[in-house]
C-alpha cells in the first residue's frame, strides 16, 4: 500500500477521485498521469498545463489556502507538501477530507517514488512508468553531460529582502548538484537560511546562479547581484530546478544543455 511522507497508508482508490492539488509541481504531475479531470481545485500558482488548467478553481495560495473554498469543492484526495504547504493548514483539511496526501521530496531520486506514490493512489501505474522510463534516460544524459566537467560551488538565492539560499538537504540542492554545481552554504540553521554577502563562504563560491522563481529575479537584479557578489552572474528557469515530478524530466534536459554552454 502506497505511503506518503507522513508514514500514512492510502488505499488504492476506487472510481473517479476528487483531487485538490496545493503544490505548482504536483498539480502538474497529476495532469501528467493522466488526472486532469478529476482536478477540482488548485492553488493560483498551479499554471501548468495552462489549457487543462482553465477550468479548475483555485483554493487560494500555496501558504495561505482557503479552507472555507476548498471544503465546498468536497475533495475525496488533497496533495500538499511539507515544505510549500503551511502544517496548521494541512492539518486543518484533514478534519474534513478523506485522504490527504503528504510529500517531501529532498532528492533527485525521490522522483522515482513520487511517481510510484500517486501512480498507486490513482491506479496509474502505466502512467508512472512511463515517467520513470523519461527521468531514467533525462538523468543518464545529464550524467554523461557532466562527466569530465569539474564540480563547481555556488550560490542559488531564492529571495531578497532578506536575502535568502538554500541548504544542501533541499530538492534544489540536489538538483544542481545532479549538474555539478555544489550549493553553499555546506550547513546552515534553517534549510533555507538568510545570508549576508560577506559570509566568510562566500570566498568559495564561484558563480551565482539567479533564478525566475520564487522570487522572480529580472536583470536589474542580477546586475545587483553581480556588484554585490563579484562573481559570474547566470540567470536560469527557476521551474527547471525547484519543481519536482514529471518536471523532473525535462529540468535534468534543461541542465544538461546548461552546462554544455557555461
Amino acid at each position: 500500500m502506497p505511503v506518503d511522507a507522513l508514514g500514512r497508508e492510502h488505499p488504492s482508490y476506487e472510481g473517479a477521485p476528487r483531487i485538490v492539488s496545493l503544490v505548482p509541481s504536483l498539480t502538474e504531475l497529476v495532469c501528467d498521469l493522466g488526472l486532469a479531470d478529476c482536478l477540482v481545485g488548485r492553488t493560483g500558482f498551479c499554471v501548468h498545463p495552462k489549457e487543462k488548467l482553465r477550468r479548475v478553481p483555485k483554493v487560494g495560495g500555496t501558504k495561505d489556502v482557503k479552507l472555507a473554498v476548498l471544503r465546498q469543492l468536497a475533495p475525496s484526495h488533497v496533495i500538499a507538501d511539507i515544505d510549500e504547504n503551511r502544517r496548521e493548514a494541512v492539518e486543518a483539511v484533514m478534519d474534513f477530507v478523506p485522504h490527504v496526501v503528504v510529500v517531501h521530496p529532498q532528492t533527485v531520486a525521490d522522483n522515482l517514488g513520487l511517481y510510484a506514490l500517486l501512480g498507486g493512489i490513482f491506479r496509474r501505474d502505466a502512467e508512472a512508468a512511463r515517467l520513470v522510463a523519461g527521468f531514467a534516460a533525462a538523468r543518464e544524459e545529464l550524467a554523461a553531460a557532466v562527466r569530465d566537467l569539474p564540480h563547481e560551488a555556488v550560490l542559488y538565492p531564492i529571495w531578497r529582502e532578506p536575502w535568502m539560499t538554500v541548504r544542501r538537504d533541499t530538492y534544489i540542492s540536489s538538483m544542481l548538484a545532479a549538474a555539478g554545481w555544489d550549493t553553499l552554504p555546506v550547513e546552515a540553521p534553517a534549510r533555507f537560511p538568510q545570508f549576508a554577502w560577506d559570509a566568510p563562504w562566500m570566498a568559495d563560491v564561484r558563480r551565482v546562479l539567479l533564478p525566475s522563481e520564487p522570487y522572480a529575479f529580472g536583470a536589474r537584479d542580477a546586475a545587483e547581484v553581480a556588484a554585490l557578489a563579484q562573481r559570474p552572474v547566470t540567470r536560469i528557469d527557476g521551474e527547471m530546478v525547484s519543481w519536482y515530478g514529471s518536471r523532473a524530466i525535462a529540468g535534468l534536459r534543461y541542465l544538461a544543455e546548461l552546462r554544455q554552454v557555461i
